[in-house]
């Protein structure tokens, strides 16, 4: 699993980090972490408001930062 943190390093996108990391520790998931601060691949990417969450390549989530449950469900 290729997930991407996208963000420009606000307190959101960095808490957004954080929050992916350890659920994809918590549900053992053999997952890629990377996070994006390049403002011109986040914008490549379709994203113009972050914190975004990007999975195998498909934007999932952006603009608000998830609840656990709701990152959870996103990443299982």
């Amino acid at each position: 699993m290729e997930i991407k943190v996208l963000g420009t390093g606000c307190a959101k996108c960095k808490q957004l980090e954080k929050m992916t990391r350890e659920v994809a520790a918590e549900l053992n998931l053999d997952a890629n972490i990377e996070k994006v601060e390049d403002i011109y691949k986040i914008m490549q990417a379709g994203v113009m408001t972050t914190p975004a969450l990007v999975v195998d390549g498909e934007v999932v989530l952006k603009g608000k930062l998830p609840s656990v449950k709701e990152l959870k469900s996103i990443l299982s």
